[in-house]
């Protein structure tokens, strides 16, 4: 019998590496198959987009906010992994009576690192996942290392109300990694705010986020007339907010932007 502890510090029991896995995260499946899981991963939500295969072919559990537990119960998991965060607490503990649920709890770059280890062990995949941490850690001190400026940024992720990121979420840690100084990081998780306040504090840059909200040009305009002095840009919500493999792919991405954002 194998004992694993979550991010969250629960402990599941599992009779040995699983192979029926069902993932209710989208940035974690596309850890699972970075880590050569195929075989395992029986089901995922419709928003685990990544990889595009998995996403035509993988059973649909329903969404991260609302699981269709028949659905689960009928493929029979000997494994749930799920995010404190991104899935419904009531839900989650419903499965957990049923099957082992591994649940994360990712609120910067190290928690994510730790994550991908931790599900390496999990699924007997240590060795990969391990060398994926490592390779994510040099690239971020790498991108660290070319920064010099740090202008004055707001990150918008929805709107009706606009809501922003503070200072103990996982966007900001990224924005932070990538050169940009939150302006609401005396703020915690996902604050509404106004354009009163955004014209008040005058930031040098404002970042609209493709998600959850997807912004798009015509928004930036409509901003823009609000904003003169602010430089809008729209961005990758997928770069600032999947904390599994995508992060390979996040530090050419960030350096890009901030070099635009000049």
């Amino acid at each position: 019998m194998l004992s694993f502890t979550d991010q969250t510090g629960r402990t599941i029991f599992l009779p040995g590496f699983p192979q029926r896995i069902i993932s209710l995260v989208p940035s974690q499946t596309e850890l699972l198959a970075s880590l050569g899981l195929d075989n395992q991963v029986i089901g995922i939500t419709k928003f685990c987009i990544h990889p595009t295969d998995w996403f035509r072919t993988k059973k649909r559990v329903g969404g991260t906010k609302q699981v269709n537990t028949a659905v689960i119960h009928e493929l029979k998991p000997d494994l749930i992994i799920a995010n404190k965060e991104e899935n419904v607490k009531e839900q989650i503990e419903e499965l957990a009576a049923h099957y082992p649920v591994w649940v994360s709890d990712v609120n910067n770059l190290p928690d994510a690192c730790t994550m991908i280890k931790q599900i390496g062990c999990l699924t007997g995949k240590e060795q990969s996942a391990r060398e994926m941490a490592i390779e994510i850690k040099k690239q971020f001190s790498r991108l660290t290392k070319r920064l010099t400026e740090r202008s004055r940024t707001a990150y918008l992720i929805w709107q009706d109300p606009y809501m922003t990121i503070g200072g103990d979420s996982f966007i900001h840690s990224m924005l932070e990694a990538a050169g940009f100084q939150n302006i609401f990081g005396n703020l915690t998780r996902y604050p509404e705010i106004s354009i009163a306040e955004l014209q008040a504090l005058q930031p040098d840059l404002l970042l609209l986020s493709s998600e959850p909200f997807p912004f798009k040009q015509q928004h930036a305009d409509r901003l823009q007339a609000l904003l003169p002095s602010t430089k809008i840009m729209l961005v990758d919500g997928e770069m600032f907010s999947w904390y599994g493999s995508h992060l390979l792919k996040a530090t050419d991405y960030l350096m890009q932007l901030a070099a635009q954002a000049g």
